[in-house]
Parts: C-alpha cells; sequence; structure tokens
C-alpha cells in the first residue's frame, strides 16, 4: 500500500515575514506598530433594509473617459500583479500572503518610477481591485469557486469599484433622488440619465463604474433601503396563500399551473444569421484593422441589445409573479451540470441544447425571483431536482414510466387523464411546494412568518432554525 503524500507546510513567524520584506517586497507594518489596536466597526445593515443597487447610463467628457479608460487598466494591472505575488509565494516559498500584505506592495508598486502612472488613479479603487481578489481567493478555498485567473484586456470587464471615500455626492434638493456624482481623481460630475430615483435622502454606499464592448459607460449605486412588503395575497374565500407552480422549459420558457405559457425568447436564434454573417465578415478582415475594428462594434452592438431585451422581458415577468402570488414553486435546477459538454454521438444535439438553456436565461430568473421574494415578503419554495414532477399525474399522483423531451402530451394509465407534459409538472410543482410550505409554516411560532426561500435539501436545518 502507497504511503499517501504530505501537504505542503506553509512557513510562518519570523522566516515568513524576512522572505516576504527581503524575496517579494512587502514592506513591513510600520506605520501603526505604537498604535494600540482597535477593533473594527461592522457595518451592519438596519433591520428590515436590503442592499439595492440602481443601475445608471452616464456619457462621460473626453477628459473623463480617458481617466476611466486609465482606471480600468490600472484596475486589472494590480489585480493580476496581486495573483502573480500570492501564486508565486506559494509555489516558491511556502508563504501565504493576504490582502493586507497586497496593500503594503501595492504602496510598493507605485513609488517605483516606472509605475508612476498608478498614482494617477485614486488608491481606493486599486485596493478594492485587491479586496476582489481576496475574495476571489475565499471562494476558492471553501470550494465553491475555480482558482483565480488573470484578467485580460480584451476578455475581462472593465469595471471599477468605489467605496464612499472616493467620490462625491451631492443630492439635488429640487428633485430628491437625484443628484451630483463626483468620483475621485475627476473635477467635473459625470452626466448620469436619471432613469428612476434613489430612495429620498438615501447616501450611496459604494459605486461601481463599468463599460461595456459597446463603449456604453455605466454607474450601479449601491444603497441601504428599507422595502416596504407587499400585501399577502389568499385564494379566494379563504386564508390560504395564494401559490403557483413555475416549470422551466425550453419549448416555453416558463409554464404555470394554470396553464399560461411564458415563450422563450429565442433571441440568439431569432439573429442566428446575422450574426454568422458578421462572424464571417469579421474573419476576413485584416487584424488591428479600423475595418475589422467596425465589424467588432457591430457583433457588440447585437449582442447588447439580445441582452438588454432578455433582462428587461425577464425583469418584468418575474415582478408579475411575486406581486400576484404569495409562495412561488419552482424545482431546483442544477444549470452548471446541464450545460456540461457532451463528448462522442450527440454531441452537436447537446450543443443545440445548451444555446438555447444559456437564451433561455434560467440562471438569471431564478436569481430574480429569489432577490424579489426577499424583498416583497414573498416565499419561494424550491423542491428537490429528483422529485418526479413529469411523470407523475396530478390527479391521482401515480407515477408513470420515463417521458422522452420529445413527447408533449401522455395518458395516465390508471385514472385516463390527459396531460400536458409542463403545465402537469407545473401542477405538481405547486402540490409539493405547498407541502413543504406548511411543514415549514406549522413549525414557526405564531405571527412569525414563513422564510423567503425554503428548499427541499436543506429541510432539516430550516425546521431546526423554525
Amino acid at each position: 500500500m502507497e504511503e499517501s503524500a504530505e501537504k505542503p507546510k506553509a512557513v510562518k513567524g519570523v522566516r515568513a515575514e524576512r522572505i516576504k520584506r527581503e524575496e517579494l517586497g512587502i514592506e513591513d507594518r510600520r506605520k501603526h506598530e505604537g498604535r494600540k489596536a482597535t477593533p473594527l466597526k461592522s457595518h451592519a445593515k438596519e433591520t428590515g433594509a436590503h442592499h439595492r443597487v440602481y443601475r445608471f447610463r452616464f456619457y462621460p467628457t473626453e477628459a473623463q473617459a480617458e481617466q476611466l479608460g486609465k482606471t480600468f487598466g490600472a484596475c486589472r494591472w494590480v489585480y493580476n500583479e496581486g495573483l502573480s505575488l500570492r501564486s508565486g509565494a506559494w509555489d516558491q516559498h511556502r508563504v501565504n500572503v493576504g490582502f493586507a500584505e497586497t496593500c503594503r506592495a501595492l504602496t510598493g508598486w507605485k513609488r517605483a518610477e516606472e509605475r508612476a502612472w498608478l498614482k494617477e488613479v485614486s488608491s481606493t479603487v486599486l485596493q478594492q481591485a485587491l479586496r476582489h481578489l481576496d475574495q476571489a481567493f475565499t471562494r476558492f478555498f471553501k470550494g465553491s469557486a475555480k482558482y483565480p485567473k488573470r484578467r485580460k484586456k480584451q476578455r475581462s470587464r472593465d469595471a471599477a469599484t468605489y467605496v464612499r471615500t472616493g467620490f462625491g455626492w451631492a443630492e439635488d434638493p429640487e428633485r430628491l433622488g437625484t443628484g451630483l456624482i463626483t468620483l475621485a481623481k475627476q473635477s467635473e460630475p459625470l452626466d448620469v440619465r436619471w432613469s428612476r430615483t434613489l430612495p429620498a435622502g438615501a447616501v450611496p454606499v459604494r459605486l461601481s463604474v463599468t463599460r461595456d464592448r459597446v463603449g456604453r459607460h455605466f454607474v450601479s449605486v449601491l444603497v441601504e433601503e428599507r422595502m416596504t412588503a407587499l400585501p399577502s395575497v389568499f385564494l379566494p374565500g379563504s386564508h390560504e396563500p395564494k401559490a403557483v407552480g413555475l416549470d422551466l422549459g425550453l419549448a416555453s420558457l416558463a409554464t404555470l399551473d394554470d396553464g399560461t405559457k411564458l415563450d422563450h425568447p429565442g433571441l440568439l436564434k431569432r439573429y442566428a444569421e446575422k450574426l454568422a454573417r458578421l462572424q464571417r465578415e469579421l474573419h476576413k478582415k485584416v487584424r488591428g484593422s479600423k475595418n475589422r475594428e467596425k465589424v467588432r462594434q457591430k457583433i457588440a452592438r447585437l449582442y447588447a441589445l439580445i441582452g438588454d431585451v432578455r433582462r428587461d422581458m425577464l425583469d418584468q415577468f418575474t415582478t408579475r409573479l411575486v406581486r400576484e402570488n404569495q409562495v412561488l414553486v419552482v424545482e431546483d435546477l442544477s444549470i452548471v451540470t446541464l450545460l456540461r459538454p457532451a463528448r462522442g454521438k450527440g454531441r452537436r444535439r447537446k450543443a443545440k441544447l445548451s444555446r438555447a438553456i444559456i437564451d433561455a436565461g434560467w440562471g438569471e430568473l431564478l436569481r430574480q425571483l429569489r432577490y424579489k421574494c426577499e424583498w416583497y415578503g414573498r416565499t419561494l419554495v424550491v423542491v428537490d431536482r429528483f422529485f418526479p414532477s413529469t411523470r407523475r399525474c396530478s390527479a391521482c399522483h401515480v407515477k408513470g414510466p420515463k417521458l422522452d423531451v420529445s413527447i408533449r402530451q401522455w395518458t395516465c394509465t390508471e385514472c385516463g387523464v390527459v396531460h400536458d407534459r409542463d403545465v402537469n409538472a407545473a401542477m405538481n410543482l405547486r402540490d409539493e411546494g405547498m407541502r413543504l410550505y406548511w411543514l415549514v409554516a406549522s413549525a414557526l411560532p405564531p405571527n412569525r412568518k414563513p422564510p423567503a426561500v425554503i428548499k427541499a435539501s436543506e429541510l432539516e436545518a430550516c425546521l431546526l432554525a423554525a
């Protein structure tokens, strides 16, 4: 029997500090050595308050666009340099480097003459790039994400995060909820198009400035807002909450238990011919030429249009569901598993299926339902993914044989009821979801509302918390 290889041990203590100082160029922490340490005050949200993001488009001047371009490039460079520092420290010296060490290394990078351009960017923005790197490593160590990758200029999104000390905010007294936003290292406020207003008197907690592939600039404003729960919705003539079962599919994007179906947008399929023509045209252009850049801009604008239409459609649909129902029931889908590429025979059919799932935006739909239920006092019940919602008869509850994807209708062999595949699945999801809902609600103390999300896979923990 072979002996298992021992895991490499991390270097700690004085030796680790010496390696950081001499080999990695990380300065010692001398600024506050003689000061007594005081615990940090965490920013806790008020009871009933939620962090909400408002996204607006703005039109920068030439000087602002140039400065933002430098900011995006500096954030990308600092992120990659911090990643190389942390990876190299462990691979070569077995030394752990955290967020504090990378911030001290950033000070040394800015002092170098060849990197004087880093001083043209706000230090808080660069520190936030290192904070994002630290969060990526935290997710990797927890097992919820892969090892962080380097950010590439043509692949990664141009983004910069400004904390409260990195921007100025002055609310307009004539139109509450709007105002002037001035970013660090800029003298003029942004020309923001206020499509809607922020909560009156709210001070932004954080800003995120992004630039998409089309060249459009957006600012995402994070505020702390106290959400007002919607009035409870009950079935007519009873005190039972109104529930809806939601079955996601590809023939129809979503099917409700009452037979209502939302058509699949099919945006990628609708523009497939135009996209293919532009991709062929792009392939014929010389790399680095202006004509190639023009075609790339056309493709980017078309993809931006597809994304905007899809998000708007899903936002309207999920808002309507949350307003009209008290309990929403969906199936626990493993979208990552469904999008796993196939090998061998049938891989082309699997590729088309994956493309249709991406075009449907199932993940975005479920994400919107989750946070909207939390905001507005609704309950989202997530049924176990192995629950036989499709082949179970909603009338007599007899489980039938497995059904091929091509079969859209089937007849129950016990009671003879003819079922629409998707409608029957939505009805079964609703019944199973209400069973789980009442199981949790009955365990709660009086006058206490059920949680915003009830998952069948976490039912025991939910009952213990009740």
